[in-house]
C-alpha cells in the first residue's frame, strides 16, 4: 500500500466515525513531517455549525499543533473533494498539498463544479492529487445517502 493510501485509510477511519454518529461521512487528517498532527469528521449536526466540515476541523486542530496559522508543508488528505468554503480555507492555511478520495459532482471546489485552488490570480497554490481511494470513500457516501432516504430524511 501506497503512503497516501495508508493516510487517506486514517482519514476514511474518521468518515466512518460520521457515518456513525448519522453525519455526512466526511473525514480528513492532517500530515505533517510524516506525522498526523490533526483528525476530524463531519461534526454540522452534532454542533449545529454549517461551518464544521471535517476539514475545517482538521485545520484547526493542525494550526494548534503547529501553534501557526500557516500550515506550511503540511498535507491535507480529505475522503471527499472540498467544497468552496473548505478549498478556500486550505488556500488561506497554506496548505502544500491536498489528496481526496472521492469527486464531488455536486459541490466540489477542486475541479468538479469550480476549481478555487486552480485559480491563478490567488497567491498561493496547492499540488492536488485525486482518487485514492475513490471507491471505499464514494462507497460509504452513498451508503449514508442511501440509509437518509429509507428513514426519509433529506
Amino acid at each position: 500500500m501506497k503512503i497516501d493510501e495508508i493516510y487517506m485509510s486514517e482519514a476514511l477511519k474518521e468518515a466512518t466515525r460520521a457515518f456513525d454518529a448519522d453525519e455526512v461521512p466526511i473525514g480528513a487528517i492532517v500530515v505533517y513531517q510524516g506525522q498526523i498532527i490533526a483528525r476530524a469528521h463531519n461534526q454540522m449536526r452534532l454542533l449545529k455549525d454549517p461551518t464544521a466540515h471535517a476539514e475545517m476541523i482538521a485545520i484547526t486542530q493542525a494550526a494548534n499543533f503547529l501553534k501557526s496559522e500557516r500550515l506550511l508543508n503540511c498535507t491535507l488528505y480529505a475522503t471527499i473533494e472540498p467544497c468552496p468554503m473548505c478549498a478556500g480555507a486550505l488556500i488561506l492555511a497554506r496548505i502544500k498539498r491536498l489528496v481526496f478520495g472521492a469527486s464531488d459532482p455536486k459541490a466540489g471546489a477542486c475541479g468538479s463544479i469550480i476549481d478555487i485552488p486552480g485559480q491563478k490570480k490567488l497567491n498561493h497554490h496547492i499540488s492536488i492529487k485525486k482518487d485514492v481511494l475513490a471507491p471505499e470513500c464514494g462507497l460509504l457516501m452513498s451508503r449514508f445517502f442511501q440509509k437518509q432516504r429509507k428513514l426519509g430524511k433529506k
